[in-house]
């Protein structure tokens, strides 16, 4: 991804996807719940990569309901 900034909280996602000398990302073996998507503004989505603090936040929240 060309954006380095989490488009929920614009902290850095440490996105490795397409980084050659690292290989694979940490969200490879993530899962993300689709919901989560629509915390993306529209003009950001499949363009910009949520951070792992953002997803472990909205999968503690899902898990308090």
């Amino acid at each position: 991804m060309a954006n380095k900034y989490c488009p929920i909280c614009g902290e850095e996602n440490m996105c490795m996807t397409g980084a050659e000398e690292h290989g694979n990302c940490w969200c490879d073996k993530e899962i993300f719940p689709d919901e989560i998507f629509e915390l993306v503004p529209a003009e950001s989505r499949r363009k910009h990569c949520i951070c792992k603090n953002c997803l472990n936040k909205y999968k503690e929240d899902l898990n308090q309901i």
